[in-house]
């Protein structure tokens, strides 16, 4: 079976090679520069104390100066998993979340059909090279010359010309045998209702589009005749050319950002070509539609934080803040987006012809991180004199930062927002943001109580309804109950907690009683306080839970660190008897296959895992006496077993 080219370049694009090596090396990272897409590691293929082992991410190939082993990404598994090729592709393609192409028998002469398209392309770009150069092409040379293009920037970038005969290029190419099929295939050649056969870029200056593997895969077409309908008109979706998965000038910005020039991201080919002969070389610009999630991509694997050059204006704007929100979901550690606002009214083109490079460079110097831009969308031109739009803007802020997956980056974007808006109303920094969730009670109108009888009520345990001592979560049925629920409630009255632990807590798994609970709490925004929490929850739930005797007694009722300490070693303890119930379950299920060593091992194995769950204690950063007394409270829970039924009288 024959994979299709587009298949295999859509697998690299969402792969990096540094990713997939990496699951089989540690990379030295005084030697690695990551940011340039350069890796060094021992090599994985033969033993090795020093980083000889070289990646290159932009180019996607492999080295070693000490064993001579080199590849690409197929290649780098195909030796690691010692599989064959398509193996190797259907290991990765799965990896990638993608869809092995059903075996067609016409996978082929479709590989070949876009072959023979890229020849078309290459031809119709020598002509239109050809037509700018001959008399049709006078005019158009005068505007380039007018945009102070000079000639070395227009053979660098192929600019051509389509004269205004209606099917000059269709007659050029079938003069060459080419046949009208492909010409229409490959975008370049129209056919109307009447019949007739016409051009489809007439009078246009025309801008060649390659792919990252240089292949002409299309064309940009910008109209001579100021009162053309559209000034900017592209080749349409054929088999060669994807607008969405690809981005102008990609590979040469790909080199120049590798040798530490910034990554520019511009709004059309005009910009990209006077940014680089400004001696801007990394641009590169979206194909006539709106930035995609596979063009973020195609950024991210050049570099971790592409610059999106705006325009001044309205529309500009608005274009950032369409890249903003799409990139939202998709940002993670190490990997975001930063925003260069251009003066109002120009773009980089108009900028650097009006005020030179400087003024373009000092643009760039000035970029902002992508928070400054929603920040601003959230409150310029809005007034916050009353309580209902300041708790406006306060859900509007929290759900923008709820849509940030990486939760250890959404707790930093939490924090930097809740400074922003400290600043905005001259509140202190540690001032809750507060929308009241719907149906909630309204707090502002209960009666005053001095600040120590209020905290006194708020430690105070609840009573227990006779619901509540009846239910599900009261009864309890194993220790791990009672360490979720002492969990549970750790999160419930200090929700800072949340974003702490939420990496590990949603790992665990929980007991029946205990999944919904957990669930909701994992999805509060960052920010919340406890009221809000509980306003947000089941109250029959939350009457249950913080009625526990063991809840009501625990550190978690007392100060943040206390709660912090706790809520760690009983995290600890948990994922420990976790592993240790995994090892026995799975050594029993090795005995319909007979007792041997291996089943030996692994009931011994179960017991010490086990036995680390009796007595964890935690040894990260929850060391000292207060932790010791943390762990011996939760060690007191286990060894009385208060997770038992008491006998009814």
């Amino acid at each position: 079976m024959r994979l299709p080219d587009s298949f295999l370049d859509d697998l690299r694009n969402r792969l990096s090679l540094s990713a997939v090596v990496g699951r089989k090396v540690v990379w030295d990272m005084k030697k690695t520069n990551q940011a340039k897409g350069d890796w060094w590691a021992p090599c994985p293929f033969h033993q090795e104390k020093t980083a000889s082992f070289h990646v290159d991410d932009r180019k996607g190939f492999y080295y070693c100066f000490g064993c001579q082993a080199k590849g690409n990404l197929f290649g780098f598994v195909q030796e690691t998993e010692n599989v064959g090729f398509m193996e190797a592709v259907e290991i990765l393609a799965a990896e990638a979340g993608m869809e092995m192409p059903a075996k067609d028998p016409r996978a082929a002469e479709k590989a070949d059909l876009r072959t023979r398209l890229a020849e078309v392309t290459e031809a119709a770009a020598k002509w239109f090279r050809m037509q700018l150069a001959a008399g049709a092409g006078s005019d158009a040379r005068r505007y380039l010359d007018g945009r102070g293009l000079s000639a070395k920037t227009q053979d660098r970038f192929e600019i051509g010309f389509a004269p205004t005969e209606a099917d000059g290029l269709i007659k050029a190419l079938e003069g060459k045998g080419i046949p009208w099929d492909l010409i229409e295939g490959a975008g370049l050649g129209v056919a109307e209702d009447d019949g007739r056969r016409r051009d489809r870029f007439i009078n246009r200056i025309i801008f060649p589009i390659r792919d990252a593997r240089s292949r002409c895969i299309g064309f940009g077409g910008r109209a001579m005749n100021p009162n053309s309908p559209a000034k900017y008109l592209n080749s349409p979706e054929t088999a060669l050319f994807d607008k969405g998965a690809n981005l102008y000038n990609l590979g040469p910005a790909r080199t120049a950002a590798g040798q530490g020039q910034p990554f520019l991201v511009a709004e059309g080919y005009m910009d990209v070509i006077a940014l680089h002969q400004a001696g801007f070389e990394a641009a590169v610009a979206p194909l006539g539609t709106a930035v995609t999630e596979r063009q973020l991509q195609l950024m991210w694997r050049v570099t971790p934080e592409p610059l999106i050059a705006l325009d001044g204006d309205a529309a500009g704007q608005r274009a950032g803040l369409r890249v903003a929100d799409l990139a939202l979901p998709l940002i993670e550690a190490g990997q975001s987006l930063r925003f260069a606002v251009l003066p109002e009214g120009q773009d980089p083109d108009d900028l650097i012809r009006v005020e030179g490079r400087a003024a373009m460079q000092a643009v760039i110097d000035g970029a902002q991180p992508m928070l400054a831009l929603l920040w601003a969308r959230e409150i310029e031109g809005k007034s916050f004199d009353s309580p209902e739009r300041r708790a406006a803007l306060d859900r509007d802020l929290l759900a923008v930062i709820s849509r940030i997956k990486d939760t250890r980056l959404r707790k930093h974007y939490a924090e930097d927002v809740k400074r922003r808006r400290a600043e905005l109303f001259g509140l202190p920094l540690d001032a809750p943001m507060a929308p009241t969730a719907p149906g909630a009670p309204d707090r502002s109108a209960r009666p005053w109580v001095p600040a120590s009888e209020f905290r006194a009520r708020r430690h105070a345990p609840p009573p227990a309804s006779t619901s509540a001592r009846s239910s599900a979560l009261a009864s309890g049925a194993a220790p791990d109950l009672v360490l979720e629920q002492v969990i549970l409630a750790g999160l419930v009255l200090h929700p800072d907690l949340i974003e702490t632990f939420a990496d590990r807590l949603e790992a665990l798994g929980w007991s029946g009683p205990h999944g919904s609970l957990a669930a909701a709490l994992l999805r509060m925004p960052p920010g919340i306080d406890s009221d809000m929490v509980q306003d947000r929850l089941d109250p029959e739930t939350l009457e249950t839970l913080l009625a526990q005797s063991h809840v009501r007694i625990s550190p978690v009722r007392r100060g943040a660190e206390q709660a912090r300490l706790c809520v760690e070693d009983a995290v600890t303890r948990l994922a420990a008897r976790r592993g240790a119930d995994r090892e026995r379950r799975e050594a029993m299920e090795d005995f319909d296959d007979g007792a041997d060593e291996a089943l030996t091992w692994r009931l011994a194995e179960a017991a010490r895992r086990h036995d680390a769950a009796q007595r964890a204690r935690t040894t990260d950063d929850a060391t000292g006496e207060d932790a010791a007394g943390m762990s011996d409270y939760l060690q007191g829970l286990l060894d009385t077993e208060v997770w038992k039924k008491t006998k009814k009288k």
